[in-house]
């Protein structure tokens, strides 16, 4: 036989090779998957700017919201200032992750946006430029070497069916040799099917083998120009992935607060703040304002004045100005004392402390207080209270302080204390501190 045939070989083996026809289009199919990815960072990056602007909000919100609770809280002094630098601290990291949230929109989507406006190019029938130049240089390279393979697998069919026949013949030959019923004369047309055979499966052999040989010589060219337009996509692929990891050290950047000397700052001022507080100091202050260490006017001797008009009671007794003179109903500013500037449990101690001295001074008459067995005369208008009439409007800023208007009149109870308030009661019966620097005595 002139060649040996396996009948399996007629099965074409599939290979998953980039020089297969067709197989380039994994290459081509790139292109479109980097359109999509950059799709793909620009929503990434989207969704990471809502989730730093939420937490710079979130953050807003709760200094808001403890800056408040704190300054109304009990806590006083330098701690309650290392507390609220807690406040101070959210505040700032909460500019910081708004700054990041603008980085990631303004700089990094816009550049990721414009990368991808300038690298692909759409056309009017859809599908972009770069994905049709890819694939017709994959098609014109391959056309010539596809119409070759072609005649070459024409030629393989060929040649193994001619295989085939000569192989049936020969096998059929080799059976009537054996056979007695088997005349000379059929004996001698097997013998000559037999060499018509090995005649038709020379030809189409030769003919397979020049295909094989034309498709050999042209395969150098194919493969060199094929890894040209290969090379071209890959160059393309090769900016796209530069741009890709450019950004992302942009994003990385941004969002890494380690680096930012104003992240730093933060917290070295916090520490400083918090370092800085002092609970001997802290204690201090309060004795001297709220404990054994504040002054007190100690009762002494007075004696009586017929000439003085204006009944005084026990703290305005004791109330001097800054010459020792003593005040009665002096207004010094036009304005109310700032009530802010003292901690919040000052100003609640404060109206506890009114309260305190309303009840000692409100003591019935012929109680074991009085003096000379009858009603001090100076106490009379404690129970009553002292009229009065408003300067200036004032609105109430918290809720134990009254609001009027120009002009109302009300019942002043208390004499002004050392932060410039008094105790009243409007004609409508509520209670409450006013400024005492917005009235004057009827």
């Amino acid at each position: 036989m002139s060649g040996a045939y396996d009948e399996s070989a007629s099965l074409e083996e599939t290979t998953d090779s980039f020089w297969e026809v067709g197989n380039y289009k994994r290459t081509v199919k790139r292109i479109d998957d980097g359109h999509r990815l950059c799709n793909d960072l620009m929503n990434c990056i989207q969704e990471r700017a809502k989730i730093e602007k939420s937490y710079a909000q979130q953050l807003t919100d709760w200094s808001k919201r403890w800056r408040q609770l704190i300054d109304r809280g009990p806590q006083y002094g330098s701690v309650e200032q290392a507390w609220m630098a807690l406040m101070t601290e959210a505040e700032k990291v909460s500019d910081l992750h708004h700054d990041v949230k603008n980085s990631l929109i303004n700089v990094d989507f816009e550049k990721v946006k414009n990368w991808q406006k300038d690298s692909y190019h759409k056309q009017m029938m859809g599908g972009f430029k770069e994905t049709k130049e890819a694939e017709e240089g994959f098609k014109k390279v391959q056309k010539p070497w596809a119409k070759k393979l072609k005649e070459l697998e024409a030629a393989k069919k060929s040649y193994h069916v001619a295989c085939k026949e000569e192989r049936l013949a020969t096998s059929r030959e080799d059976t009537s040799k054996g056979d007695a019923s088997v005349t000379a004369d059929q004996q001698k047309k097997l013998h000559d099917k037999v060499d018509k055979c090995k005649q038709d499966s020379q030809k189409v052999k030769e003919k397979y083998e020049k295909a094989l040989d034309e498709l050999s010589k042209c395969t150098p060219q194919y493969r060199e120009n094929m890894e040209q337009v290969f090379d071209q996509c890959q160059q393309f692929e090769e900016r796209r992935l530069g741009f890709l990891r450019e950004v992302l050290l942009d994003i990385k950047r941004h969002l890494n607060l380690t680096e930012n000397q104003s992240y730093a700052a933060v917290y070295q001022d916090l520490e400083h703040t918090i370092t800085s507080a002092s609970p001997q100091e802290d204690l201090k202050w309060f004795s001297n304002t709220f404990g054994p260490g504040m002054h007190m006017h100690w009762p002494q001797f007075e004696d009586y004045n017929p000439d003085l008009t204006h009944h005084i009671t026990k703290r305005e007794k004791f109330k001097k100005g800054p010459d020792g003179v003593m005040l009665t109903n002096v207004s010094t500013m036009n304005h109310a004392p700032d009530r802010g500037s003292v901690s919040s449990y000052e100003k609640n101690q404060g109206y506890t402390a009114s309260t305190e001295w309303s009840d000692d001074d409100q003591k019935a008459p012929n109680s074991g207080s009085d003096t000379n067995g009858g009603s001090n005369p100076f106490d009379e208008d404690v129970g009553k209270g002292v009229r009065v009439k408003a300067l200036y409007d004032y609105e109430g800023q918290e809720q134990d302080e009254l609001t009027f208007r120009a002009g109302d009149e009300l019942t002043k109870l208390e004499e002004e204390d050392e932060q410039g308030w008094c105790k009243g009661r409007l004609d409508s019966g509520q209670l409450g501190l006013y400024p005492a620097n917005y009235v004057e005595p009827v």
